[in-house]
């Protein structure tokens, strides 16, 4: 059953395994009220294992582009399109983000998104590939970021 994240009165549901848990709440929530701000979406997500689907997807993206196996275990993950754009999240026990942006037309934008809750230590499989840049979240404090570009077709 989907959970409309709520980014007035973050909640931890569906979350609660995290040991970051809040601030994984609040990372969801930043997304939620993105979404609603801009395109007027309502952010919806499901457990991981009822969005199989999704995480494979995201996976096998990460897998074919990157050769990046995430080791944590999915929590909860969406899909949905906003302004001829494929939008995939997928949210980590370990606290991570993990969100694809894929346009649908060809020569679109396409990239991985990948955001760290606060607390949370860079995951092995990503620190010795990316620098993170750092922003400041009312909701989510603050967040770690850093992308790539997708080149093949998914």
């Amino acid at each position: 059953m989907s959970h409309v994240v709520d980014f007035e009165h973050v909640s931890t549901e569906g979350l609660e395994s995290s040991p970051v848990a809040a601030a994984l709440a609040g990372l969801r929530a930043n997304e939620a009220r993105y979404y609603r701000n801009k395109f007027g979406h309502v952010f919806a997500t499901d457990a991981a294992d009822e969005a199989a689907e999704t995480v494979e997807w995201v996976h096998g993206i990460l897998r074919e582009e990157r050769d990046l196996v995430i080791s944590s275990r999915p929590l909860e993950a969406c899909a949905f399109e906003v302004d001829g754009t494929r939008m995939a999240y997928v949210f980590y026990e370990s606290g991570l983000s993990v969100n694809v942006m894929y346009g649908i037309a060809d020569g679109s934008k396409r990239a991985v998104g990948f955001k760290l809750s606060q607390g949370m230590a860079v995951p092995a499989e990503l620190a010795e590939r990316f620098k993170f840049a750092r922003q400041k979240s009312k909701l989510a404090g603050e967040i770690r970021g850093t992308y790539f570009v997708i080149k093949g077709e998914h």
